[in-house]
């Protein structure tokens, strides 16, 4: 049977549990996870699982989940790197039927402490103390404020296991509940998206089917495995059977070894590492910087064509780019056998079983090649939001998915954006509100008034930029003197500006005095 045919298969499994399964099955020896980027194990190797081995460890770690008390239905939050311990833990609570929240490792007490209060989770799985933060003590800091703390755990090393025997069924049910993924949106406090095996497994097989890789492959994440990516890729990795090499650091050219000693053939994760691996290989033009490697794919963030054709040419491999999200991991994704126009200039087309919409002002469908705003109907598409009324404005009448981005579909069905009605950044695939910062501003005494902008960055997708505008005769703020302010009060650390700039005024508007921000990218795009 063709590899894709087999995927096909796999991809119609009801529950994450039940795909795992499956492929541990299939093809019970081969290599799935591979963590490149910690001092090597015995005899200088990576350390390895297999799919069966991944099973099994999953099974015996639910096992003594199960002992703790999480039950199907119970709320475990968890905040953890890139790591095979990672995917044990999501895959053992998949096992229980628990309702997940990871969280990203770069979140600090604003954004964790929302969480936890917003879900009321019973138990939160932390690293210990990770690159010099103690997310320990910040778990155990932010529990004792709650009416109902959850049970704090370690989860970074060999988790305890358990006897597999006294568990219940696997759950059955696809279409529940099951996980809450986060994104900044455009609101002050992050928003928990809805989503079920089924919308993780929808995503993935979407994933699998425009790339087409197959068992002979190597993938890698080199991404923080919290991000709603994650399941994605392991998802495509189940599904075509091939094994990713995990990045808990990912960092170049540090990362070079591990990429070239097991012959990774598929790379990326957004604009940004794009632009990293071509700098790395501008360094020395006549030595192939990674020779196994066939193709590069991504999404999260703009992409510029020209960024496209250097790296086809300079890196010597495919390159394609898709349009995701939180609330609907891939929406779009580029396929290598597509036309290289296609490749440089759209998002790719949608996979079956993916509705996109783009209607005019009215909200009524407009023609091929009309820019509208973007709606999204499938099955990976999110099931809401924990807060009702977020999900009562998210969602029109026929049930389409309001996404804000602007842009138009070819006539032969590819997506192109061209824009964004929400005022979100995108720096480096992740969503950052630009009203939460805005926020945190506003408590400098040197700051009177404040907007903070993207701008388009080479490297990063977007770039996070501050305008002030200050009190008479106050002291001329620097850069440095923001993002300190910002981190004193709790803001994460992939949130912080890069860019600063001083005016004497905003420019607003004459009616409701909003701040014409579209006036300061003008001035400020370089």
């Amino acid at each position: 049977m063709q590899p894709a045919t087999r995927s096909g298969e796999l991809s119609r499994s009801r529950t994450l549990w039940e795909l795992l399964e499956r492929r541990a099955a299939l093809t019970p020896d081969s290599p799935a996870l591979i963590q490149a980027d910690e001092p090597a194990g015995p005899g200088g190797a990576d350390r390895r699982v297999t799919f069966a081995e991944l099973h099994g460890r999953a099974e015996r770690v639910a096992a003594w989940l199960h002992t703790l008390g999480v039950r199907p239905g119970s709320r475990v939050a968890w905040q953890l790197p890139t790591r095979i311990e990672t995917v044990v833990l999501t895959l053992a609570l998949a096992r229980l039927g628990a309702v997940q929240t990871p969280l990203i490792p770069h979140y600090r007490d604003r954004e964790v402490g929302h969480v936890l209060r917003a879900t009321e989770a019973g138990f939160f799985a932390v690293p210990g103390v990770w690159r010099g933060f103690d997310h320990t003590a910040m778990a155990h800091r932010l529990a004792r404020a709650l009416p109902h703390p959850p049970l704090v755990f370690p989860a970074y090393d060999a988790l305890p296991e358990g006897d597999p025997a006294g568990l219940p069924p696997a759950p059955a049910d696809g279409t529940a509940v099951r996980w809450v993924y986060w994104t900044s949106g455009t609101t002050s406090d992050p928003k928990g998206a809805l989503h079920t095996d089924r919308s993780l497994i929808a995503a993935g097989a979407c994933l699998a089917e425009a790339l087409g890789l197959t068992p002979g492959d190597v993938g890698s994440m080199a991404f923080p495995y919290a991000h709603v990516a994650g399941p994605d890729y392991t998802v495509m990795a189940l599904l075509c059977g091939f094994p990713a090499v995990l990045l808990e650091h990912f960092t170049l050219p540090g990362s070079l070894g591990a990429y070239r000693r097991h012959g990774v053939t598929v790379a990326g994760g957004s604009t940004a590492f794009y632009a990293m691996f071509l700098a790395e290989q501008r360094k020395d033009p006549a030595r192939r910087l990674l020779p196994a490697l066939r193709l590069m794919a991504g999404g999260g963030a703009p992409r510029p064509p020209e960024l496209h054709y250097e790296v086809v040419r300079e890196l010597g491999c495919r390159l394609t780019h898709g349009y995701g999200m939180t609330e609907a991991p891939m929406i779009t994704m580029g396929s290598p056998e597509d036309p290289e126009e296609k490749l440089a200039g759209t998002e790719g087309r949608p996979a079956a079983g993916m509705e996109i919409r783009v209607v005019g002002a009215d909200g009524r469908p407009v023609p091929a090649g009309t820019d509208g705003e973007i709606r999204l109907r499938g099955e990976a598409v999110c099931r809401g939001y924990l807060d009702p009324a977020q999900t009562a404005e998210a969602f029109d009448t026929d049930g389409f998915l309001i996404t804000g981005d602007l842009g138009h579909l070819t006539e032969d069905g590819y997506l192109v954006l061209t824009g964004r009605m929400k005022d979100v950044i995108i720096r480096k695939g992740e969503n950052i509100s630009a009203q939460e910062i805005e926020q945190l501003l506003y408590g400098h005494p040197g700051v009177e008034d404040a907007a903070v902008i993207g701008l388009p960055d080479a490297a990063r997708g977007e770039r996070v930029c501050a305008v002030v505008q200050q009190p008479t005769g106050a002291v001329a703020l620097t850069l440095d003197a923001v993002t300190a302010h910002l981190r004193n009060a709790g803001l994460a650390v992939h949130k912080l500006p890069e860019q600063l700039e001083l005016v004497d005024a905003l420019p607003r508007n004459d009616t409701l005095r909003k701040v014409l921000k579209y006036k300061l990218r003008e001035r400020f795009s370089d």
